[in-house]
C-alpha cells in the first residue's frame, strides 16, 4: 500500500461558517421557543447537531507532521498540508510523525567473523517517507524500527572481523566509514516495508567483551611490535646493501666474504637493536 496524497479544505474559512451557522441556529431556538413551536425547536435541534458534526471535520496539521485519513477502515488518502484542515467528520485521523528522529541501539554481545566475543551498538537517524505503509504494513513502525535495526547491527558484526593486519579486508575497528555505509544500506533494505527512510547510521561502541578484552589487548600489542620490528628489518638489510655497495664502488676497502659477513652482524645489531650498543674493543685481527 502507498502513500495517497489528499488535499483536504482550508479549515478558516469552514471555522467561520460553521461559527455563523452555530450562532444562527441559536437565534432560531430561542426564537421557537418564545413561539413555542414544537417543530421549529425540534428543527433548530436538529440543525444546531449538523454544525457540531460538521466541526467535527476540523483538525490541525503541524509542521512535519500528517494526517493518515480512513472511512470506515478504508485508507483515503494522507494530508500533509499544514495548518487548520476541514475532511469529512466521518474520517479517522490518524496522527503521524514525518520529523527526523534517531536512537542508539541496545549493546549487542556477538561474535566477529574470527569468533571474537564483542560488543557493538549503534546509532540509526531515521524518518517516516511513506505514511501509509509505516501505518498499514507493520503492526508499530517505531518498534519495528528498534528491531529490525538491532537486527542489521548483529549481523553486520558477523561478517567483519573487529580488527585486522591484512591489507585491503575490512574490519569494524579500522574502517568505519565503509562499515557506517554498509551498516546504513542493510537497516534501509530492512526498513524498506515500512515505509521508513535510514537517514544515518553510525557506530558509536565497539569493544571486545570483557571476558577477553585483556587477552586480545596484549595480541594487538603484540601483532603491532612484530609489524614494526619486520620494517625496522627491512629498512636495516636495505642500509646494509647500500653500506656495502657504496664501500666496493668506491673502493675504501675490499672485504672478502668473512668480513662481509662479520661486518653485516654489526650492522644489523646496531639498527635492530631496541637498547643502545655496546661498544667491544678488538685488540686482535678478524681471524685472531
Amino acid at each position: 500500500m502507498k502513500e495517497k496524497p489528499i488535499k483536504a479544505i482550508k479549515g478558516g474559512y469552514v471555522l467561520l461558517v460553521l461559527l455563523a451557522a452555530l450562532v444562527y441556529g441559536i437565534v432560531w431556538l430561542i426564537a421557537a421557543l418564545a413561539d413555542g413551536d414544537g417543530w421549529m425547536i425540534l428543527a433548530g435541534v436538529l440543525f444546531e447537531a449538523l454544525v457540531l458534526i460538521l466541526m467535527g471535520g476540523l483538525f490541525v496539521v503541524n509542521p512535519n507532521e500528517a494526517r493518515v485519513l480512513l472511512l470506515f477502515g478504508r485508507y483515503v488518502g494522507t494530508v500533509r498540508d499544514q495548518g487548520l484542515r476541514w475532511a469529512n467528520p466521518f474520517y479517522t485521523k490518524q496522527r503521524i510523525s514525518v520529523r527526523v528522529r534517531n536512537f542508539e541501539t541496545e549493546r549487542s554481545k556477538v561474535n566477529d567473523t574470527d569468533g571474537n566475543p564483542i560488543e557493538m551498538a549503534a546509532v540509526v537517524v531515521w524518518k517516516v517517507l511513506d505514511t501509509a505503509e509505516a501505518s498499514f504494513e507493520v503492526d508499530d513502525y517505531v518498534n519495528y524500527v528498534h528491531v529490525q535495526s538491532e537486527s542489521a547491527v548483529r549481523n553486520l558484526a558477523t561478517q567483519y572481523p573487529y580488527d585486522t593486519q591484512d591489507q585491503g579486508r575490512l574490519s569494524l575497528r579500522g574502517d568505519t566509514e565503509q562499515i557506517a555505509g554498509q551498516l546504513q544500506t542493510e537497516i534501509q533494505g530492512r526498513l524498506h516495508a515500512a515505509g521508513v527512510e535510514v537517514v544515518e547510521a553510525r557506530i558509536t561502541h565497539l569493544a571486545y567483551a570483557p571476558e577477553i578484552a585483556s587477552a586480545m589487548l596484549q595480541r594487538q600489542q603484540a601483532g603491532a611490535i612484530v609489524a614494526a620490528r619486520s620494517q625496522i628489518v627491512e629498512g636495516a638489510v636495505g642500509m646494509v646493501r647500500m653500506a656495502l655497495e657504496q664501500l666496493s664502488s668506491q673502493g675504501v676497502i675490499a672485504l672478502d666474504d668473512e668480513r662481509k659477513a662479520a661486518m653485516v652482524s654489526n650492522l644489523l645489531v646496531v639498527l635492530c637493536g631496541d637498547k643502545s650498543t655496546q661498544p667491544v674493543l678488538n685488540t686482535g685481527t678478524l681471524y685472531q
